[in-house]
């Protein structure tokens, strides 16, 4: 099965996306994880002014299959939270590039995200 993997984003061999836009990142799961997990129903968001690092679980997502940590994929402050998942965590499967994103972060070590995965990597890691 094709998955989607935009090219704009930059990917976590732990299956997170970050849209990296200056110094602050929006962080969610990727196509090839929300389907993996399947029906997802419920999304624990971190709190908000956490400080995390990259690799470090910060928010848990549960499936009609499996609960799972989400690792930010970068270091930094949590900025915001996507607080839409709580009331429908559906939007993580339906939507997981748009309205399915879990959090913000203020990056504290810009250079981290020159580590992630691009598009083509990222392809190469799922089997797409």
């Amino acid at each position: 099965m094709s998955m989607n993997v935009p090219a704009d984003l930059r990917y976590a061999k732990t299956h997170e996306w970050a849209r990296i836009e200056g110094a602050i990142a929006t962080v969610g799961i990727s196509d090839h994880a929300q389907h993996e997990l399947t029906d997802v129903t419920f999304a624990e968001m971190p709190a908000v002014g956490r400080k995390v690092r990259a690799g470090e679980a910060c928010a848990v997502v549960e499936s009609v299959k499996t609960a799972s940590d989400i690792y930010s994929p970068v270091s930094g402050e949590i900025l915001s939270v996507n607080a839409e998942l709580a009331a429908r965590p559906e939007l993580i499967n339906k939507e997981p590039y748009a309205g399915g994103w879990f959090f913000t972060i203020k990056l504290s070590k810009p250079e981290e995200a020159q580590a992630l995965l691009g598009p083509d990597a990222y392809a190469r890691l799922i089997g797409t």
